[in-house]
């Protein structure tokens, strides 16, 4: 059984033409991007603009062939949750999936190119001079602060909160965009408290090489709402800064 959605918006022209089916969007040709054991990512050009197909031929690990979440639905479900809690991301032009027997085939996921953009890991890596400017970096880290928490709020952690996976663009007054969140989901009691300390320790992972202590401890009071650090606070950031000791 196949099933596809295509936003309505992308529905008419060479969008709609390119993008109709599956069948369609697994035979688009495009330059080449990335690949991991499960996906391939291609950039393509239709009608005057880039989209990213994603493509996956495998659902995941063990038993989600058959059960549970396949990941290209976590993913684009988890972009679909972005929007409608008003955490910008790159547009959701279409989606869908086939099983066979029960088991997961194939699926895919195409987005609109989110242009003129750059991720905060590659900005490091170079060292753009705007990691450097405080106005713009705390313009940048408190759209990042109200993504997280408003994530947090519902129930729902990233799962990968790094640098790479946050993109701003080149305006001066920087917009902060989430991409790439397979493995997001929603969490209870205990293991939504460690999830949210393993998504905030994720994001301190390189943030405690380019921020200072200052900045680092306002983001976090952006993020918890609170200018003053209770008990429970002081306990979380504990956690956050001693996540990763052990695992590296």
């Amino acid at each position: 059984m196949k099933r596809w959605t295509l936003n309505p918006e992308y529905a008419t022209g060479d969008s709609g033409r390119l993008f109709a089916d599956l069948d369609a969007v697994f035979a688009l040709e495009g330059e080449y991007i990335t690949q991991d054991p499960l996906s391939t990512v291609h950039k393509v050009w239709v009608g005057d603009r880039y989209y990213y197909v994603k493509r996956y031929l495998g659902a995941g690990k063990h038993l989600r062939r058959f059960i549970g979440r396949p990941r290209v639905q976590a993913e684009w479900e988890n972009l679909l949750h972005f929007h409608a809690w008003g955490i910008p991301a790159a547009t959701v032009v279409g989606f869908g999936m086939e099983r066979r027997g029960g088991a997961f085939v194939r699926g895919a996921l195409i987005t609109q190119e989110l242009t003129d953009t750059n991720d905060l890991a590659r900005m490091a890596k170079n060292r753009d001079p705007r990691l450097q400017d405080p106005r713009w970096l705390r313009h940048v880290l408190r759209q990042i602060a109200h993504a997280t928490r408003m994530m947090h709020e519902q129930q729902f952690t990233h799962n990968d909160l790094k640098w790479r996976n946050i993109l701003v663009d080149s305006q001066a007054y920087a917009n902060v965009f989430m991409i790439d969140c397979p493995g997001g989901s929603f969490w209870w009691g205990p293991l939504l408290g460690h999830r949210k300390v393993k998504d905030l320790a994720c994001l301190d992972k390189l943030g405690k090489q380019y921020l200072s202590r200052n900045q680092r401890l306002r983001f976090y009071r952006e993020y918890s709402g609170k200018q003053r650090l209770d008990p429970a606070a002081k306990r979380q950031i504990k956690a956050v800064l001693g996540y990763f000791e052990g695992r590296e």
